[in-house]
């Protein structure tokens, strides 16, 4: 019966289409037929020459070395060069967290575990305890660090054609079509080919590209796009998110600039139909998007300015809807950025993706891809000078000043923003950012966190929340991380907020919830509710109401629990940073104000993909339904 009840729940959630074709597809897998739809076959064609492609009219994101108006910092031409250094010496830096030694294209660097390059994409699982997680594999494979070599040839005046031709290569001869670990994902597919691309074009009359090799390089490209194209429905139809974003972009890129392939018409028109789609309905209309992830929505926002400025480089335009989402979606985003560091709350999964790194900013700091985006759209941010305009020098080129925001009608109070769709309330004053997720879902949920609170203070992010460290781990670590206890909010006894299923799945989504600022005499006040723990007891109800003194580091939150059974706990859980303690205070009291003194737990915290580190969690627990809380800056 319970498995019953989650399968219904599923068809309800996702729809009978999705559970349909997933089940179809598992048919195919297991019996050999998905299998002979992706040919290992791999006969060379001829598509063009070197010499015409070179004199070809598409126009790439540069005719020649972009804009020297960024120049490097002695310290930011240092950790290129170091990185350089490092890769001459088979290192990498794994999700812009961690060095690994790199032997080949099939070894996990944590495991030591090689894949089979015989075997056919459909017989490697994502999921395997011996091989690990398969990202630490997939890491070198999408050739992000090519931007590293490239930048430093221009940086440098120096010429690494030759090692990155040698490298991508490498790559075809370890990785046959259709086999091993790297044909598993059309998304890691289609960003290889697209950082090939980029590669190409930079070092377009290099005398390292020969003829052979560019039509090695050509097949190789043509026959990871005809994977795309066939494995297009699953990411439309069983992922729908950033996945299919990024693989239908890229059918519409690759038939953009390689008008040879066969297939590129087809490829550039479906592709893009299927990408405004795809936008019109994963960015909603208030500009967030429907992964409910931070790092997942700068993934289409660097999408996007390839997308905008390539079609409009070759006279091309996208539907309007296109550049609607994309200007929401750069307002929802710094809304939510520290101005002092440029970083937005660790919010939702964070898998380390960084796309196409094109300056030395911090991997958590969004100022490089929201600068070009808002560029590409004639809307500057007033960010001022620094590395992070490198990016838009090298996608969008000549640079518009910068876009002055509008005046407040009451500069005395905090600045309130509600982004009702998809759940998020904002408010700054000066150097402090409040974050405040409060939201139903109509889309996937991927992590337990309703009414978790972030605060940020002259960029430092004083309650955080948790992050994701791993998805391929032990499930504790997947339930921690994706669950209700690693974030700002509260627990009732030890229930997450919804019921926690396989992998990504979760159950009992929460479909109620509602939230709105007030302005005060003394400040703003969030009021917001969602009905969720229905696997506990129907129609159990959290509120919370939280208070930003104006002009003052003092906050004040109301948590109340209603319809909830007695014998449970109520937990308020609290996630702060290490400089929290020495500089504030934070006290809880009971409805009648008796004080509840907090209790010390363990817990985790991963600021990048595959790292976690041991931090205390502050725990109030009261037997009663109602926990009043006070933060503020020590006296």
């Amino acid at each position: 019966m319970k498995r019953l009840f989650s399968l219904t729940q599923i068809i309800q959630n996702m729809g009978l289409r999705y559970v349909l074709f997933r089940l179809w597809h598992e048919i195919q897998a297991r019996t050999g037929l998905l299998k002979l739809r992706f040919s290992i076959q791999s006969k060379p064609r001829e598509f063009t020459t070197l010499a015409d492609w070179r004199a070809a009219d598409t126009r790439f994101f540069f005719d020649g070395p972009p804009d020297a108006k960024a120049p490097l910092s002695a310290a930011d031409r240092a950790a290129l060069s170091q990185r350089i250094k490092a890769f001459r010496e088979r290192k990498l830096l794994f999700f812009g967290s961690t060095w690994h030694t790199v032997t080949d294209w099939l070894t996990n660097p944590i495991t030591g575990y090689r894949y089979d390059p015989t075997l056919h994409w459909t017989q490697i699982p994502d999921l395997s305890p011996e091989a690990g997680d398969i990202k630490y594999v997939w890491e070198k494979s999408r050739f992000t660090f090519l931007y590293d070599l490239i930048r430093y040839d221009f940086h440098w005046h120096k010429d690494q054609s030759e090692t990155v031709f040698a490298e991508i290569e490498s790559w075809i001869e370890a990785n046959p079509v259709n086999c091993g670990p790297n044909w598993r994902c059309s998304q890691e597919i289609t960003l290889r080919v697209l950082n090939w691309t980029f590669a190409l074009h930079y070092y377009r009359y290099s005398p390292q590209l020969t003829e052979e090799r560019f039509a090695r390089i050509l097949n190789s490209l043509y026959r990871q796009m005809q994977h795309v194209a066939s494995n297009i429905r699953f990411s439309r139809i069983a992922v729908r998110n950033n996945h299919a974003l990024t693989e239908t972009l890229g059918l519409y890129l690759v038939g953009l600039l390689y008008p040879f392939f066969p297939q590129s018409t087809r490829w550039k028109e479906r592709g893009k139909q299927w990408f405004e789609e795809e936008i019109a309905y994963q960015i909603y209309q208030d500009g967030t998007f429907l992964q409910f992830s931070m790092n997942y929505h700068r993934v289409v926002v660097q999408l996007l300015t390839w997308a905008l400025q390539l079609a409009h480089r070759n006279g091309e335009r996208w539907a309007d809807i296109v550049y609607d989402r994309a200007r929401k979606s750069v307002q929802f985003l710094r809304t939510c950025q520290d101005n002092s560091t440029g970083q937005l709350p660790n919010y939702g999964n964070n898998d380390g993706a960084l796309f196409f790194p094109l300056s030395e900013s911090h991997f958590r700091d969004y100022r490089p891809q929201l600068y070009a985006l808002a560029a590409t759209l004639g809307e500057v941010p007033d960010y001022g000078k620094g590395p992070w305009l490198e990016e838009a020098y090298w996608l969008v080129g000549k640079i518009n000043q910068p876009t002055r925001p509008p005046k407040r009608a009451r500069p005395d109070l905090p600045a309130t923003h509600s982004f009702h769709t998809g759940g998020y309330y904002i408010v700054r004053e000066d150097t402090t950012l409040t974050f405040i997720r409060c939201g139903s879902y109509r889309d996937r949920p991927f992590q337990a966190d309703n009414l978790h609170l972030d605060l940020w203070v002259e960029g430092e992010n004083i309650l955080r929340d948790a992050g994701t460290y791993q998805y391929n781990t032990d499930e504790r670590w997947t339930s921690y991380f994706a669950g209700t206890a690693s974030h700002n909010t509260c627990m009732l006894g030890d229930y997450d907020q919804m019921r926690k299923g396989p992998r990504f799945i979760w159950y009992d989504w929460i479909k109620r919830a509602e939230g709105e600022w007030k302005e005060e005499k003394t400040g703003v006040t969030f009021r917001g509710w969602y009905e969720g723990f229905s696997h506990v007891k129907p129609s159990i109800i959290h509120t919370r109401r939280v208070t930003k003194v104006a002009g003052a580091l003092h906050w004040i939150i109301e948590d109340e629990l209603l319809g909830a059974p007695r014998n449970l706990p109520l937990h308020q859980l609290w996630h702060p940073s290490e400089a929290f303690f020495d500089q504030y205070e934070i006290k809880a009291y009971t409805h009648q104000g008796e004080p509840i003194l907090p209790v010390e737990t363990e817990g985790w915290y991963s600021g990048l993909y595959g790292v976690k580190v041991s931090t205390p969690r502050l725990v109030f627990t009261t037997a009663e339904r109602f926990i009043r809380t006070e933060i503020r800056l020590k006296s």
